[in-house]
């Protein structure tokens, strides 16, 4: 009998060094946690999930996977950054709800992922003391929150400037990452700005061509269906300029010439 439970503590001791050892090397690669939760993520999306730039923005076609991604980023924030806040933030509440349920989704599927102490759904709160909550873009609703392990802006295009603006000194303390992700929304704003212009930047750009699960025939009849001025921006990631823009962006960037300096400068 002695020699029987003696075997059986053995059991568990292996079983929890295996344990551990998974969640190990499951901290230190988002992959494996991915893997686990039963989602085999593009080569793209491990690149994604396996950065440690403080600041990723993604340029991604609709269905491409942009949300699946940074919900996975969001929940092994949540797993392996006890004690953390993660804000996820889209235009509007219902746009924030629907990317939070991804990462519900994920962690339903991860039996010994931290418990979940109370569920709703614009909030999750973990055992292990991590809050994750989805926000409307309400600048009102979010100069309260701060130091967030991860800040998440989805559909970032659409999202006013005055409102990134206003949530990044949240980032301030923390020094958290911040994740943008989007299609394009015309050439304008902040987006743009950080797409074409922006220094500190990791910047991933997925078009429908590259999404293996979207096909080259369902795309030609979407051109036909939404025209070309939706189609580019929805599905080959361009910024295109808005249909009653009365001069190009580029013919307007064009006229700007840095050599020439103001006749009175210095002179309010």
């Amino acid at each position: 009998m002695k020699q029987e439970g003696s075997s059986n503590l053995l059991l568990l001791q292996a079983a929890q060094n295996l344990i551990e050892q998974r969640q190990q090397a499951e901290a230190g690669d988002p992959v494996l946690l991915a893997q686990r939760a039963g989602i085999d993520p593009d080569p793209w999306q491990k690149d994604v999930l396996r950065s440690r730039a403080a600041q990723q923005i993604l340029l991604c076609s609709r269905q491409s996977g942009k949300s699946t991604v940074t919900a996975l980023l969001a929940l092994h924030t949540a797993i392996y950054q006890p004690q953390s806040l993660i804000l996820l933030l889209s235009p509007t509440e219902r746009q924030s709800n629907e990317l939070l349920m991804k990462v519900k989704e994920a962690h339903r599927s991860l039996p010994d992922a931290p418990a979940l102490l109370s569920d709703a759904a614009t909030m999750m709160n973990l055992a292990n003391g991590t809050r994750i909550l989805a926000l409307p873009g309400k600048e009102g609703n979010l100069r309260g929150f701060s130091k967030p392990a991860l800040l998440v802006l989805d559909e970032a295009s659409r999202i006013p400037d005055a409102l990134y603006y206003a949530v990044r000194p949240m980032l301030a303390v923390s020094e958290g990452r911040l994740v943008l992700l989007s299609t394009p929304f015309g050439a304008r704003g902040f987006y743009h700005q950080i797409w074409t212009q922006g220094e500190d930047w990791q910047r991933t750009m997925i078009t429908a061509h590259d999404c293996p699960r979207i096909g080259a025939q369902w795309l030609e009849q979407e051109r036909k269906a939404i025209g070309d001025w939706w189609f580019k921006q929805e599905y080959l990631c361009e910024f295109v300029d808005s249909v009653d823009q009365v001069f190009a962006s580029a013919d307007i960037q064009r006229a700007f010439d840095p050599s020439v300096r103001p006749l009175f400068e210095g002179v309010l």
